[in-house]
Protein backbone atom coordinates (compact mmCIF):
# COMPACT_ATOMS: atom_id res chain seq x y z
CA UNK A 1 0.00 0.00 0.00
CA UNK A 2 1.34 3.09 -1.33
CA UNK A 3 2.06 5.77 1.44
CA UNK A 4 -0.18 8.60 1.79
CA UNK A 5 1.82 12.08 2.90
CA UNK A 6 -0.05 14.96 3.95
CA UNK A 7 1.19 18.61 3.23
CA UNK A 8 0.14 22.04 4.88
CA UNK A 9 0.62 25.63 3.19
CA UNK A 10 4.34 25.86 4.50
CA UNK A 11 4.93 22.48 2.72
CA UNK A 12 3.47 23.36 -0.77
CA UNK A 13 6.58 25.95 -0.73
CA UNK A 14 9.16 23.34 -0.01
CA UNK A 15 10.64 22.31 -3.13
CA UNK A 16 12.12 19.03 -1.58
CA UNK A 17 9.04 17.60 -0.77
CA UNK A 18 7.24 18.50 -4.14
CA UNK A 19 9.66 15.19 -5.48
CA UNK A 20 7.76 13.02 -3.02
CA UNK A 21 5.00 10.99 -5.16
CA UNK A 22 1.41 10.45 -4.01
CA UNK A 23 0.86 13.29 -1.57
CA UNK A 24 -2.19 14.36 -0.68
CA UNK A 25 -3.27 17.97 0.41
CA UNK A 26 -5.29 18.58 3.22
CA UNK A 27 -5.96 21.68 1.58
CA UNK A 28 -8.40 19.64 -0.92
CA UNK A 29 -8.32 15.69 0.43
CA UNK A 30 -7.37 15.10 -3.37
CA UNK A 31 -4.01 13.55 -4.43
CA UNK A 32 -1.55 15.34 -5.95
CA UNK A 33 -0.02 14.85 -9.41
CA UNK A 34 3.74 14.49 -9.01
CA UNK A 35 5.36 17.47 -10.74
CA UNK A 36 7.95 17.50 -13.55
CA UNK A 37 10.99 18.71 -13.53
CA UNK A 38 11.24 22.26 -15.17
CA UNK A 39 14.07 23.08 -17.82
CA UNK A 40 15.54 26.20 -19.00
CA UNK A 41 15.33 26.05 -22.66
CA UNK A 42 16.90 28.25 -25.69
CA UNK A 43 15.79 27.83 -29.24
CA UNK A 44 18.31 28.98 -31.78
CA UNK A 45 17.68 29.25 -35.34
CA UNK A 46 18.32 31.32 -38.03
CA UNK A 47 14.97 31.06 -39.22
CA UNK A 48 12.11 33.15 -36.77
CA UNK A 49 9.38 35.39 -36.94
CA UNK A 50 9.37 38.19 -38.90
CA UNK A 51 10.51 35.73 -41.09
CA UNK A 52 7.43 32.86 -41.73
CA UNK A 53 7.57 29.36 -42.69
CA UNK A 54 7.45 25.64 -41.51
CA UNK A 55 10.26 25.91 -39.13
CA UNK A 56 9.52 29.23 -37.85
CA UNK A 57 5.72 28.05 -37.04
CA UNK A 58 7.39 25.21 -35.50
CA UNK A 59 9.66 26.72 -32.92
CA UNK A 60 6.95 29.31 -32.22
CA UNK A 61 4.27 26.19 -31.72
CA UNK A 62 6.62 24.50 -29.70
CA UNK A 63 8.04 27.14 -27.49
CA UNK A 64 4.27 28.20 -27.01
CA UNK A 65 3.56 24.64 -25.72
CA UNK A 66 6.61 24.02 -23.62
CA UNK A 67 5.76 27.68 -21.73
CA UNK A 68 2.25 25.97 -20.81
CA UNK A 69 3.96 23.04 -19.20
CA UNK A 70 5.77 25.03 -17.24
CA UNK A 71 9.47 25.50 -18.74
CA UNK A 72 11.27 28.53 -19.53
CA UNK A 73 11.97 29.36 -22.80
CA UNK A 74 14.07 31.54 -24.77
CA UNK A 75 14.14 32.13 -28.55
CA UNK A 76 17.69 33.12 -30.10
CA UNK A 77 17.55 34.33 -33.96
CA UNK A 78 19.52 36.91 -35.69
CA UNK A 79 18.31 40.62 -36.02
CA UNK A 80 16.23 41.60 -38.97
CA UNK A 81 16.30 44.76 -39.68
CA UNK A 82 15.57 47.27 -37.29
CA UNK A 83 14.12 44.13 -35.30
CA UNK A 84 17.24 43.88 -32.41
CA UNK A 85 17.57 43.46 -29.11
CA UNK A 86 15.23 41.29 -26.80
CA UNK A 87 11.81 41.21 -27.61
CA UNK A 88 8.86 39.18 -25.72
CA UNK A 89 6.13 37.32 -27.86
CA UNK A 90 2.84 35.80 -26.89
CA UNK A 91 2.75 34.38 -23.24
CA UNK A 92 6.33 35.87 -22.17
CA UNK A 93 8.22 33.99 -24.71
CA UNK A 94 11.26 35.69 -24.73
CA UNK A 95 13.44 36.31 -28.11
CA UNK A 96 16.89 37.51 -28.62
CA UNK A 97 17.63 39.26 -31.97
CA UNK A 98 21.57 39.41 -32.17
CA UNK A 99 23.28 41.88 -33.95
CA UNK A 100 24.68 39.07 -37.31
CA UNK A 101 24.61 39.83 -40.27
CA UNK A 102 22.65 37.58 -42.94
CA UNK A 103 23.05 35.60 -45.59
CA UNK A 104 21.06 36.13 -48.82
CA UNK A 105 19.23 32.75 -47.73
CA UNK A 106 18.39 34.93 -44.61
CA UNK A 107 20.94 32.26 -42.31
CA UNK A 108 23.85 33.70 -40.85
CA UNK A 109 27.45 34.55 -42.02
CA UNK A 110 29.52 31.61 -40.71
CA UNK A 111 31.84 32.39 -37.82
CA UNK A 112 34.02 30.58 -35.75
CA UNK A 113 34.48 32.71 -32.55
CA UNK A 114 32.77 35.59 -33.42
CA UNK A 115 29.32 34.75 -31.49
CA UNK A 116 30.82 32.55 -29.08
CA UNK A 117 30.75 35.64 -26.35
CA UNK A 118 26.95 37.06 -26.74
CA UNK A 119 25.85 33.41 -26.90
CA UNK A 120 27.82 32.48 -23.77
CA UNK A 121 26.43 35.59 -21.92
CA UNK A 122 22.64 34.82 -23.19
CA UNK A 123 22.81 31.40 -21.94
CA UNK A 124 24.69 31.90 -18.69
CA UNK A 125 22.30 34.95 -18.07
CA UNK A 126 19.59 32.35 -18.73
CA UNK A 127 20.57 29.89 -16.75
CA UNK A 128 19.81 27.63 -19.63
CA UNK A 129 19.90 24.11 -18.97
CA UNK A 130 18.93 22.73 -22.57
CA UNK A 131 20.19 24.65 -26.04
CA UNK A 132 17.64 23.29 -29.11
CA UNK A 133 18.89 23.77 -32.38
CA UNK A 134 16.83 23.90 -35.14
CA UNK A 135 17.64 23.52 -39.18
CA UNK A 136 20.90 22.06 -40.71
CA UNK A 137 21.45 25.03 -42.75
CA UNK A 138 20.61 27.77 -39.89
CA UNK A 139 24.38 28.96 -39.12
CA UNK A 140 23.45 30.38 -35.97
CA UNK A 141 21.98 26.70 -34.72
CA UNK A 142 25.15 24.79 -35.15
CA UNK A 143 26.97 27.76 -33.50
CA UNK A 144 24.78 27.72 -30.68
CA UNK A 145 25.03 23.61 -30.40
CA UNK A 146 28.87 23.71 -30.22
CA UNK A 147 29.29 26.34 -27.88
CA UNK A 148 26.26 24.66 -25.67
CA UNK A 149 28.55 21.52 -26.03
CA UNK A 150 31.68 23.66 -24.82
CA UNK A 151 29.67 25.12 -22.03
CA UNK A 152 28.52 21.52 -20.47
CA UNK A 153 24.89 22.44 -21.33
CA UNK A 154 22.58 20.16 -22.94
CA UNK A 155 22.14 19.92 -26.68
CA UNK A 156 19.19 18.91 -29.27
CA UNK A 157 18.97 19.62 -33.20
CA UNK A 158 15.76 19.33 -35.31
CA UNK A 159 16.18 18.38 -38.45
CA UNK A 160 13.25 19.79 -41.00
CA UNK A 161 14.94 18.86 -44.35
CA UNK A 162 15.77 16.20 -46.34
CA UNK A 163 19.28 16.84 -47.87
CA UNK A 164 21.22 14.76 -50.74
CA UNK A 165 25.18 13.12 -50.65
CA UNK A 166 26.50 14.30 -54.43
CA UNK A 167 26.60 18.55 -54.15
CA UNK A 168 29.11 20.71 -53.09
CA UNK A 169 26.70 22.38 -50.59
CA UNK A 170 24.80 19.47 -49.53
CA UNK A 171 28.56 18.08 -48.73
CA UNK A 172 29.76 21.27 -46.57
CA UNK A 173 26.59 20.88 -44.96
CA UNK A 174 26.63 17.58 -44.20
CA UNK A 175 30.45 17.57 -42.91
CA UNK A 176 28.74 20.86 -40.86
CA UNK A 177 25.90 18.88 -38.95
CA UNK A 178 28.37 15.69 -38.63
CA UNK A 179 30.62 17.98 -36.48
CA UNK A 180 28.38 19.25 -34.66
CA UNK A 181 26.37 16.01 -34.01
CA UNK A 182 29.97 15.01 -32.25
CA UNK A 183 29.88 14.70 -28.50
CA UNK A 184 26.49 13.04 -28.05
CA UNK A 185 23.98 15.63 -29.54
CA UNK A 186 20.51 14.20 -29.86
CA UNK A 187 18.83 14.55 -33.08
CA UNK A 188 15.19 14.93 -33.31
CA UNK A 189 13.47 14.28 -37.39
CA UNK A 190 9.94 15.19 -38.16
CA UNK A 191 9.86 12.15 -40.25
CA UNK A 192 10.84 8.68 -40.81
CA UNK A 193 11.97 9.46 -43.98
CA UNK A 194 14.29 12.33 -42.29
CA UNK A 195 16.16 10.10 -40.27
CA UNK A 196 16.93 7.69 -42.45
CA UNK A 197 18.47 10.31 -45.02
CA UNK A 198 19.94 12.06 -41.91
CA UNK A 199 21.76 8.54 -40.29
CA UNK A 200 22.90 8.21 -43.95
CA UNK A 201 24.45 11.42 -44.39
CA UNK A 202 26.10 11.69 -40.65
CA UNK A 203 26.65 7.92 -39.69
CA UNK A 204 25.03 8.73 -36.78
CA UNK A 205 23.47 5.92 -34.38
CA UNK A 206 20.06 5.90 -34.94
CA UNK A 207 20.01 5.68 -31.43
CA UNK A 208 20.65 8.87 -31.21
CA UNK A 209 17.50 9.89 -33.37
CA UNK A 210 13.41 10.30 -32.76
CA UNK A 211 11.20 10.80 -35.00
CA UNK A 212 8.82 13.71 -33.96
CA UNK A 213 6.38 15.06 -36.55
CA UNK A 214 5.15 18.82 -36.91
CA UNK A 215 1.23 19.78 -36.57
CA UNK A 216 -0.62 22.72 -37.10
CA UNK A 217 -2.70 25.34 -35.45
CA UNK A 218 -6.01 23.77 -35.90
CA UNK A 219 -7.96 26.33 -34.37
CA UNK A 220 -7.24 28.86 -37.25
CA UNK A 221 -7.52 26.12 -40.01
CA UNK A 222 -11.27 25.08 -40.27
CA UNK A 223 -13.73 24.09 -42.73
CA UNK A 224 -16.05 26.64 -44.25
CA UNK A 225 -17.55 25.64 -47.22
CA UNK A 226 -19.83 28.38 -48.11
CA UNK A 227 -16.88 29.80 -48.85
CA UNK A 228 -16.57 27.34 -51.73
CA UNK A 229 -18.11 28.08 -55.55
CA UNK A 230 -20.78 25.38 -55.93
CA UNK A 231 -20.09 25.88 -59.78
CA UNK A 232 -16.43 25.28 -59.81
CA UNK A 233 -14.13 22.45 -58.48
CA UNK A 234 -11.39 24.86 -57.13
CA UNK A 235 -7.83 23.37 -57.17
CA UNK A 236 -5.91 25.31 -54.31
CA UNK A 237 -2.09 25.37 -54.17
CA UNK A 238 0.02 27.52 -52.04
CA UNK A 239 3.89 27.44 -52.32
CA UNK A 240 6.95 29.43 -53.27
CA UNK A 241 7.35 28.84 -56.84
CA UNK A 242 10.53 27.46 -57.17
CA UNK A 243 12.13 24.70 -59.09
CA UNK A 244 12.24 22.36 -55.42
CA UNK A 245 8.40 22.72 -55.55
CA UNK A 246 8.04 21.35 -58.33
CA UNK A 247 6.70 24.15 -60.36
CA UNK A 248 7.46 23.32 -63.50
CA UNK A 249 5.04 20.23 -63.33
CA UNK A 250 2.26 22.35 -62.34
CA UNK A 251 3.28 24.47 -65.51
CA UNK A 252 2.71 20.85 -67.82
CA UNK A 253 -0.82 19.93 -65.60
CA UNK A 254 -3.01 22.72 -65.57
CA UNK A 255 -3.63 22.73 -69.37
CA UNK A 256 -4.54 18.93 -69.48
CA UNK A 257 -6.56 19.21 -66.32
CA UNK A 258 -8.43 22.40 -68.05
CA UNK A 259 -9.14 20.61 -71.29
CA UNK A 260 -10.39 17.38 -69.29
CA UNK A 261 -12.74 19.07 -66.54
CA UNK A 262 -14.49 21.93 -68.07
CA UNK A 263 -15.49 23.24 -64.66
CA UNK A 264 -11.94 23.18 -62.75
CA UNK A 265 -10.17 26.45 -62.01
CA UNK A 266 -7.00 26.79 -59.73
CA UNK A 267 -5.91 29.33 -57.31
CA UNK A 268 -2.05 29.78 -56.90
CA UNK A 269 -0.82 31.39 -53.78
CA UNK A 270 3.01 32.25 -53.72
CA UNK A 271 5.48 34.06 -55.07
CA UNK A 272 9.05 33.10 -56.34
CA UNK A 273 11.33 32.81 -59.87
CA UNK A 274 9.37 30.24 -61.92
CA UNK A 275 6.02 32.55 -61.34
CA UNK A 276 6.72 33.37 -64.82
CA UNK A 277 6.58 30.34 -66.40
CA UNK A 278 3.18 29.97 -64.72
CA UNK A 279 2.08 33.48 -66.42
CA UNK A 280 3.47 32.47 -69.85
CA UNK A 281 1.53 29.34 -69.50
CA UNK A 282 -1.66 31.25 -68.91
CA UNK A 283 -1.32 33.27 -71.70
CA UNK A 284 -0.26 31.00 -73.93
CA UNK A 285 -3.51 28.65 -73.31
CA UNK A 286 -5.29 31.32 -72.31
CA UNK A 287 -6.57 30.48 -69.43
CA UNK A 288 -6.93 33.52 -67.57
CA UNK A 289 -10.72 32.84 -66.21
CA UNK A 290 -9.33 29.44 -64.94
CA UNK A 291 -6.13 30.31 -63.07
CA UNK A 292 -6.14 32.87 -60.75
CA UNK A 293 -2.29 34.19 -59.28
CA UNK A 294 -2.50 35.46 -56.06
CA UNK A 295 1.08 36.52 -55.51
CA UNK A 296 2.79 36.25 -51.77
CA UNK A 297 -0.12 35.22 -49.31
CA UNK A 298 0.45 36.27 -45.55
CA UNK A 299 -0.07 33.31 -43.53
CA UNK A 300 -2.79 34.56 -41.57
CA UNK A 301 -4.68 34.78 -44.72
CA UNK A 302 -3.40 31.19 -45.71
CA UNK A 303 -7.07 29.77 -44.08
CA UNK A 304 -9.26 32.24 -46.44
CA UNK A 305 -7.36 31.11 -49.29
CA UNK A 306 -7.70 27.24 -48.38
CA UNK A 307 -11.60 27.44 -47.48
CA UNK A 308 -12.58 28.23 -51.44
CA UNK A 309 -10.90 24.77 -52.66
CA UNK A 310 -11.73 21.38 -52.96
CA UNK A 311 -8.54 19.74 -53.32
CA UNK A 312 -5.26 21.09 -52.85
CA UNK A 313 -2.72 20.06 -54.92
CA UNK A 314 1.56 19.70 -53.84
CA UNK A 315 4.05 19.16 -56.42
CA UNK A 316 7.39 19.30 -54.30
CA UNK A 317 10.67 17.17 -55.58
CA UNK A 318 11.29 16.88 -51.86
CA UNK A 319 9.79 16.84 -48.66
CA UNK A 320 10.56 16.16 -45.15
CA UNK A 321 7.13 16.37 -43.98
CA UNK A 322 4.96 19.18 -45.23
CA UNK A 323 2.66 21.25 -43.29
CA UNK A 324 1.11 22.54 -45.94
CA UNK A 325 -1.37 19.59 -46.63
CA UNK A 326 -2.13 19.09 -43.33
CA UNK A 327 -3.13 22.71 -42.95
CA UNK A 328 -5.19 21.90 -46.44
CA UNK A 329 -7.32 18.43 -45.05
CA UNK A 330 -7.93 20.69 -41.70
CA UNK A 331 -9.86 22.97 -43.85
CA UNK A 332 -11.19 20.16 -45.34
CA UNK A 333 -9.84 19.99 -48.78
CA UNK A 334 -8.73 16.41 -50.44
CA UNK A 335 -4.62 16.64 -51.06
CA UNK A 336 -3.16 15.35 -54.45
CA UNK A 337 0.33 15.27 -53.82
CA UNK A 338 3.60 14.19 -55.29
CA UNK A 339 4.71 10.64 -53.72
CA UNK A 340 8.25 12.03 -52.46
CA UNK A 341 10.27 12.14 -48.65
CA UNK A 342 7.87 12.23 -45.76
CA UNK A 343 4.61 13.11 -47.30
CA UNK A 344 3.27 9.73 -47.43
CA UNK A 345 3.32 9.12 -43.60
CA UNK A 346 1.44 12.50 -43.20
CA UNK A 347 -1.76 11.43 -43.69
CA UNK A 348 -4.12 8.05 -44.63
CA UNK A 349 -5.20 6.83 -48.01
CA UNK A 350 -8.82 8.14 -47.92
CA UNK A 351 -7.56 12.03 -47.43
CA UNK A 352 -4.92 11.82 -50.22
CA UNK A 353 -4.00 10.78 -53.69
CA UNK A 354 -0.03 10.05 -54.42
CA UNK A 355 1.56 10.27 -58.50
CA UNK A 356 4.98 10.17 -59.31
CA UNK A 357 6.45 13.54 -60.00
CA UNK A 358 5.65 13.82 -63.67
CA UNK A 359 2.95 15.81 -64.93
CA UNK A 360 0.64 13.40 -66.70
CA UNK A 361 0.10 11.05 -63.46
CA UNK A 362 -0.48 13.66 -61.77
CA UNK A 363 -2.86 15.24 -64.27
CA UNK A 364 -4.65 11.72 -64.43
CA UNK A 365 -4.85 11.71 -60.38
CA UNK A 366 -6.38 15.19 -60.35
CA UNK A 367 -8.90 14.72 -62.59
CA UNK A 368 -9.78 11.48 -60.09
CA UNK A 369 -10.10 13.30 -57.50
CA UNK A 370 -12.63 15.98 -59.10
CA UNK A 371 -14.76 13.19 -58.24
CA UNK A 372 -13.88 12.12 -55.23
CA UNK A 373 -13.84 15.30 -53.35
CA UNK A 374 -17.49 15.58 -53.84
CA UNK A 375 -17.62 12.77 -51.17
CA UNK A 376 -15.61 14.55 -48.82
CA UNK A 377 -17.24 15.44 -45.65
CA UNK A 378 -14.57 18.57 -44.27
CA UNK A 379 -15.64 18.59 -41.11
CA UNK A 380 -14.67 15.04 -40.40
CA UNK A 381 -11.35 15.55 -42.19
CA UNK A 382 -10.74 18.25 -39.51
CA UNK A 383 -11.83 16.57 -36.25
CA UNK A 384 -10.02 13.29 -37.66
CA UNK A 385 -6.52 14.98 -38.52
CA UNK A 386 -6.96 17.49 -35.33
CA UNK A 387 -6.76 13.81 -33.76
CA UNK A 388 -3.82 12.63 -35.10
CA UNK A 389 -1.45 15.77 -34.31
CA UNK A 390 -1.20 18.03 -31.80
CA UNK A 391 1.36 20.52 -30.75
CA UNK A 392 0.46 19.81 -26.68
CA UNK A 393 1.89 16.14 -28.03
CA UNK A 394 4.59 17.02 -30.11
CA UNK A 395 6.19 19.22 -26.97
CA UNK A 396 5.29 16.11 -24.30
CA UNK A 397 7.43 13.77 -26.80
CA UNK A 398 9.91 16.49 -26.86
CA UNK A 399 10.06 16.93 -23.80
CA UNK A 400 10.84 13.25 -23.21
CA UNK A 401 14.13 13.52 -25.35
CA UNK A 402 15.31 16.74 -22.93
CA UNK A 403 14.62 13.88 -20.23
CA UNK A 404 16.96 11.34 -21.33
CA UNK A 405 19.49 14.25 -22.26
CA UNK A 406 19.39 15.53 -18.73
CA UNK A 407 20.06 12.07 -17.51
CA UNK A 408 23.29 11.63 -19.88
CA UNK A 409 26.58 11.90 -17.58
CA UNK A 410 28.95 15.25 -18.27
CA UNK A 411 31.52 13.44 -20.17
CA UNK A 412 35.64 14.00 -19.34
CA UNK A 413 37.52 15.89 -21.61
CA UNK A 414 40.01 12.54 -22.71
CA UNK A 415 36.62 11.27 -24.15
CA UNK A 416 35.20 14.23 -25.65
CA UNK A 417 38.28 14.44 -27.83
CA UNK A 418 37.65 10.61 -28.74
CA UNK A 419 34.17 11.69 -30.23
CA UNK A 420 36.46 14.61 -32.02
CA UNK A 421 38.40 11.73 -33.96
CA UNK A 422 35.78 11.04 -36.52
CA UNK A 423 36.63 12.29 -40.28
CA UNK A 424 40.09 10.50 -40.89
CA UNK A 425 43.26 11.45 -40.23
CA UNK A 426 42.86 15.33 -41.33
CA UNK A 427 39.63 15.64 -40.52
CA UNK A 428 40.09 14.77 -37.08
CA UNK A 429 43.24 16.60 -36.14
CA UNK A 430 41.44 19.58 -37.73
CA UNK A 431 38.20 18.87 -35.52
CA UNK A 432 40.79 18.80 -32.53
CA UNK A 433 42.19 21.73 -33.40
CA UNK A 434 39.20 23.68 -33.40
CA UNK A 435 38.27 22.29 -30.33
CA UNK A 436 40.29 22.83 -27.86
CA UNK A 437 41.15 26.60 -29.68
CA UNK A 438 37.46 26.72 -28.31
CA UNK A 439 38.05 25.70 -25.35
CA UNK A 440 40.82 28.08 -24.77
CA UNK A 441 38.73 31.09 -26.44
CA UNK A 442 35.99 30.03 -23.57
CA UNK A 443 39.04 30.15 -20.90
CA UNK A 444 40.06 34.12 -22.00
CA UNK A 445 36.44 34.66 -21.50
CA UNK A 446 36.05 33.25 -18.20
CA UNK A 447 39.03 35.19 -16.99
CA UNK A 448 38.07 38.29 -18.33
CA UNK A 449 34.58 38.05 -17.80
CA UNK A 450 33.79 35.79 -14.82
CA UNK A 451 30.60 34.09 -14.76
CA UNK A 452 30.25 35.15 -11.21
CA UNK A 453 30.21 38.59 -12.41
CA UNK A 454 27.02 37.95 -14.61
CA UNK A 455 23.68 39.00 -13.61
CA UNK A 456 20.98 36.34 -13.65
CA UNK A 457 17.97 37.91 -16.18
CA UNK A 458 14.45 38.76 -14.71
CA UNK A 459 11.84 35.91 -15.50
CA UNK A 460 8.68 36.83 -17.06
CA UNK A 461 5.89 35.81 -14.56
CA UNK A 462 4.47 32.98 -16.84
CA UNK A 463 2.42 31.17 -14.72
CA UNK A 464 0.52 34.08 -13.13
CA UNK A 465 0.04 35.90 -16.42
CA UNK A 466 -1.53 32.41 -17.29
CA UNK A 467 -3.85 32.06 -14.80
CA UNK A 468 -5.07 35.87 -15.26
CA UNK A 469 -5.57 34.91 -18.31
CA UNK A 470 -7.21 31.69 -18.04
CA UNK A 471 -9.43 33.64 -15.17
CA UNK A 472 -10.62 36.76 -17.71
CA UNK A 473 -11.25 34.07 -20.70
CA UNK A 474 -13.53 32.06 -18.01
CA UNK A 475 -15.30 35.50 -16.99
Amino acid sequence: MKQEIEITLEDIENEELVQIPKRKSILTGKYLKKPKKSYRIAMITDFFYPSVGGVETHIFQLSQCLIKRGHKVIVITHQYGDRNGIRFMTNGLKVYYIPKLRAPDKSSFPTVWNNTPILRDIFLRERIMIVHGHQEISVLAHEGVLNARELGIKAVFTEHSLFGFNEIHYILVNKGLMYSLLDGVHLICVSNTTKENAVLRTALSPYLVSVIPNATDFSRFTPDPTQSDPNWITIVSITRLMYRKGVDLMVDLIPIVCRAVPNVRFIIGGDGPKRVFIEMMIEKYDLQDRVKLLGFVKHENVPKVLVQGNIFLNTSLTESFCIAILEAVSCGLYVVATKVGGVPEVLPNYMISFAKPNPEELAQKLIEATEKCKDVDPYFFHKEVREMYDWHDIAERTEKVYDDMMLQPERPLFEKLRYHSRGGTWGALLNKLIFMLRLIWLFILEVCFPREQIHYAVDFPTDKFLKMKKKKLNN
